[in-house]
């Protein structure tokens, strides 16, 4: 079965800021916040301050996986030239989205730069509050801010991918995600983590899913499986909660996607396929769907 891995990150170094102020490389892939903390960010052998898109070929190619989403975030850093110069040197292997913080005085000429001369053909906001654009300010989703980044996307004809971080925090704006797509419907829009549902919120999932019916809403599935911690292997939860979005949302909606690198610090690769692949959630034509056809639909053919 083919693979797209359509959730992943690289990064020329750690470069983050984060709730807990700026994030930076101490080497052997760990990371230290500014408070001082130090944590293992993602596996030693994937690289030292950084990942290079050669250290991402490799996991893919040891685990059958054909392409790769290049996805940015504040928690890594923005990597928008190093994305770029990624996908241009092995377009075979990788797309990806760029980012901006829309509140820079200079967004516009930023966009014009991403969206104009480097010609990224989608756009991703992570908004959570520990590593996202509301870390250190909090905003409407459904405000004139996003709204605008919106508008853009549609008269350009971008992909939306939107972080929301978990439920519980100021930024899990379901409601008001819900009220921005309705007033786009050209747009496609991706949402990351499956709205990240931790290990009690299968009703919580149920019914926001249940608000998020569009037509042109898909969701990837990435770390999934990390967000039921401290469950682990084969993920039962995680499990439970692909049931439910199938229910829901139906199986064409759904992509893989892995996280990494940060997630291979916890767990093997192999074990964020295999727990989707032995759930018995989807047919085999329902998985060939969401390990491959609709990311190459929503990302690929749209290069």
């Amino acid at each position: 079965m083919k693979i797209i891995d359509a959730h992943a990150h690289v990064a020329q170094f750690i470069a983050g800021f984060t709730s807990r102020g700026e994030l930076r490389p101490v080497g052997e892939g760990k990371a230290q916040y500014a408070t001082g903390e130090v944590f293992q960010m993602f596996p030693p052998e994937m690289g030292d301050t950084g990942v290079s898109p050669e250290a991402l070929m490799s996991v893919m190619d040891n685990n059958g996986v054909d392409k790769a989403v290049l996805l940015q975030g504040n928690w890594l850093g923005f990597h928008n030239e190093y994305t770029y110069a990624a996908i241009k040197k092995y377009p075979d292997r990788f797309t990806g989205a760029a980012t901006y913080d829309p509140f820079c005085v200079k967004a516009e000429e930023i966009r014009n730069h991403l969206f104009d001369e480097l010609n990224f053909k989608a756009v991703k906001f992570e908004l959570s509050n520990g590593s996202g654009l509301m870390a250190n300010r909090e905003f409407y989703i459904d405000g004139k801010v996003m709204n605008d980044c919106f508008a853009h996307a549609s008269e350009r004809g971008l992909t939306v991918v939107l972080d929301i971080g978990r439920p519980r925090n100021s930024c899990w704006q379901v409601d008001a995600v819900a009220l921005a797509i309705k007033k786009f419907p050209t747009v496609t829009f991706v949402l990351c983590h499956l709205l990240a549902p931790q290990q009690d919120d299968g009703e919580l999932l149920r019914q926001s899913l249940n608000k998020l019916q569009f037509k042109n809403v898909y969701f990837d599935i990435a770390a999934l499986a990390a967000n039921q911690k401290p469950e682990n292997y084969p993920y039962p939860t995680a499990v439970e909660h692909l049931k439910t979005a199938k229910s829901i949302i139906g199986a064409d909606r759904l992509m893989f996607g892995s996280d990494m690198p940060c997630t291979l610090a916890r767990d093997s690769y192999k074990h964020l396929t295999d727990y989707i692949i032995n759930s018995a959630v989807f047919t085999q034509s329902e998985l060939e769907q969401v390990f491959y056809k609709t990311a190459e639909n929503i990302y690929f053919n749209k290069r």
